[in-house]
């Protein structure tokens, strides 16, 4: 017979069990929370991890935007002076790949004939911190090298490069400036002949050219040299401004002048249209040193093309950009000189060209 009391224990032992049981459901479930967890912040680390990854391989906007190389572009005269040499500039890097506003972008700075602006204006491209300058001429270099001996200059012409300083050699310059050579010195004495040729009486040449500007007393030289050889007098006349062209003008008629030669300055850019007017109305025949001078209203010019020159200076551009110093570039000279004649300023003072010149022209303008 059984007693109560352990008929009593049963449900006891069953609740205890019960119990027993939830507490095992219990750490199940919480063992399999901690997997889960685990398995979440393993996640969560490889996410991370990658996005690490992503990141470093692609830096932020800013980081891409200052990739974009930035230069400069710095010029004794007006915009409107050299448009023709900054449209063949930027042509030249559209054919290397660049497009302005997108992939580079150009400093422009135009000292608008006044020189003593130049330093100011280097001196604030520099502050840009640009990969880069371009000159666009002798005057426009001296003041770039003046601003800065680090960051890389391209000329993109200069008539003495060697005689003003800027380069140690045309073959290893071993400085900060590279760029493109016109050769200026050189070819003063072959226009003379040239000139000579097309006024077989010609005995007096007014020269005028700019005693400051890089070059003059080199080109000056040669034409002198030039000049004993042919038997012609010289007469020359300085030009430091536009106020100084209607005075030399005035000069060489006294002094009868028989024809003008006219030594490269930015003060003849920039007065392109004053001079050849002033040349018909003195009906003197004038060389200029440039094709857009006789393209306007000019009489002759022999020598290189200045806008294939500017194009050439991309070349330059692209070479420093990918790594190149301009130390280690050899300044360019050119190979090939453009004989030009203009027929119809020759009409209007009253020469006629004799036929075997114009057939050694290589563009006649009718």
């Amino acid at each position: 017979m059984l007693e109560c009391g352990n008929v009593a224990s049963i449900p006891r032992v069953e609740e205890e069990s019960e119990k027993y049981d939830e507490k095992k459901k219990s750490e199940r479930e919480q063992s399999a929370e901690r997997k889960r967890g685990r398995k979440l912040m393993k996640k969560n680390v490889i996410h991370l991890t990658l996005c690490a990854m992503l990141f470093a391989l692609c830096p932020p906007a800013e980081a891409q935007q200052s990739k974009v190389p930035r230069i400069g572009y710095l010029s004794a005269v007006s915009v409107g002076a050299i448009a023709a040499r900054t449209e063949a500039f930027r042509q030249g890097l559209r054919e290397l790949g660049y497009v302005e506003g997108k992939n580079i972008v150009i400093e422009y700075r135009y000292a608008e004939g006044k020189a003593d602006r130049l330093r100011e204006l280097a001196a604030e491209l520099v502050r840009l911190k640009i990969d880069a300058i371009v000159t666009g001429g002798p005057t426009a270099t001296r003041a770039a090298k003046e601003a800065t001996s680090t960051i890389p200059i391209v000329m993109a012409l200069d008539n003495d490069p060697l005689g003003s300083r800027f380069v140690a050699s045309l073959a290893r310059p071993g400085g900060n400036i590279t760029g493109l050579s016109t050769l200026a010195p050189e070819i003063s004495g072959k226009r003379l002949e040239l000139l000579k040729e097309i006024v077989p009486k010609l005995a007096r040449v007014a020269v005028l050219g700019t005693s400051t500007q890089p070059g003059n007393a080199q080109s000056l030289k040669e034409t002198e040299l030039a000049a004993g050889a042919l038997g012609v007098k010289l007469q020359y006349l300085d030009i430091l401004g536009p106020k100084d062209i209607e005075t030399a003008f005035r000069a060489a008629v006294k002094g009868r002048a028989d024809a003008i030669l006219l030594l490269p300055t930015p003060v003849f850019t920039a007065q392109r249209k004053q001079v050849a007017e002033l040349a018909v109305k003195s009906r003197l025949p004038a060389v200029y040193s440039s094709l857009e001078d006789v393209e306007d209203t000019g009489f002759m010019t022999y020598g290189v093309s200045i806008t294939e020159l500017f194009r050439r200076a991309a070349t330059y551009v692209d070479k420093i950009l990918k790594g190149a110093k301009p130390a280690d570039l050899p300044v360019e000279q050119p190979k090939k000189f453009e004989f030009i004649i203009n027929l119809k300023v020759a009409k209007q003072i009253g020469l006629t060209i004799p036929p075997n010149v114009l057939v050694r022209a290589d563009k006649v303008i009718k």
